[in-house]
């Protein structure tokens, strides 16, 4: 039995066309994987705060001389950390912003991005320390971006490709939902991304 970690960014709830993307593709690992647990993470539910100098003093005070204020300030990315190294799989939803990540996103990746805990600097440059588990990214832009004039300002797939490969987390699937700005689209771009999957 798997366990699949699933990471919500959209605000829109059962509006959501990443939401329904991530659940489907979701659904298509229980087909084969029928015990799999799923625990959902709703970054805008429970949104990751911005860094801050607390956050940072916390990341780089060695743990033995944390002080009640670094526990409490690294709270919450000891928990996504925690939810990650739990997980088999990651499902992520990601909308595209403003032709990238929402800052829930970034928000996130701030977080789970750790020296010597997530990733490592060595003499050949930065290494990632989380392996053997899959991601599946789930993203929906209003335009289309995997070909065509504006590949070149997809800033929000490169950027999700990097931050998880820099964390180790290299074996990534990604199926996009496209074109929902565009008439004649709209109507079938989330129908033909989940008939994708698989």
């Amino acid at each position: 039995m798997s366990n699949i970690l699933h990471i919500i960014s959209s605000p829109r709830g059962e509006a959501s066309n990443s939401i329904k993307l991530a659940n489907a593709i979701i659904d298509h690992l229980r087909i084969k994987d029928p015990g799999a647990a799923v625990h959902v993470k709703d970054l805008t539910k429970s949104p990751f705060p911005h860094l801050e100098e607390v956050h940072l003093n916390a990341f780089f005070t060695p743990a033995e001389k944390h002080t009640q204020e670094n526990k409490s300030a690294i709270s919450h990315s000891d928990q996504a950390i925690a939810e990650i190294m739990n997980a088999d799989v990651i499902v992520i939803g990601a909308p595209m912003y403003n032709f990238g990540v929402s800052s829930t996103l970034k928000a996130w990746f701030d977080h789970i991005a750790r020296a010597g805990i997530t990733f490592k600097y060595t003499d050949h440059g930065p290494e990632g320390l989380i392996h053997g588990k899959k991601v599946y990214l789930a993203v929906t832009t209003g335009g289309i971006y995997s070909s065509g004039d504006y590949v070149s300002i997809d800033f929000l797939t490169p950027y999700l490709r990097f931050m998880l490969g820099f964390i180790g987390l290299d074996d990534v699937t990604i199926f996009r939902a496209e074109g929902f700005a565009i008439p004649g689209v709209q109507d079938t771009a989330l129908e033909q991304a989940i008939d994708s999957i698989g």
